[in-house]
């Protein structure tokens, strides 16, 4: 079976660049990287090939390949310092609500 290119699994976007009057490509994995094109296949194209390049070039000097971010472990646990009167009103929405602070927070971080 053939090895699977980690480059299929990074994460891309495309968006759309005002300034340039471009679609842009970029890839979360390797932020420094970008491609322009006028179309949005065309933005997603470039821009995998650069990465994809670039992993080829990497490999070769023998400097580190990012690992993709969906196969990365995460433990579903982040500090965050807060000011302490959003800490207060988070509370009291948390016991009006009769919940926990951390089932709050997490309901409107997964929620906006």
């Amino acid at each position: 079976m053939k090895k699977l290119d980690v480059t299929t699994r990074y994460t891309y976007r495309v968006i759309w660049s005002e300034e340039d009057a471009e679609y842009v490509g970029l890839c979360a994995e390797m932020p420094s990287l970008s491609w322009l094109d006028g179309s949005q296949a065309g933005a997603l194209t470039g821009i995998v090939e650069v990465v994809r390049r670039a992993v080829v070039d990497m490999a070769k000097n023998k400097e580190e390949v990012p690992t993709p971010i969906s196969t990365r472990g995460y433990s579903g646990q982040f500090k965050v310092r807060i000011p302490p009167q959003v800490h207060r009103q988070l509370a009291i929405e948390a016991a009006e609500a009769s919940v926990s602070l951390n089932r709050l927070v997490s309901s409107k971080l997964a929620h906006g």
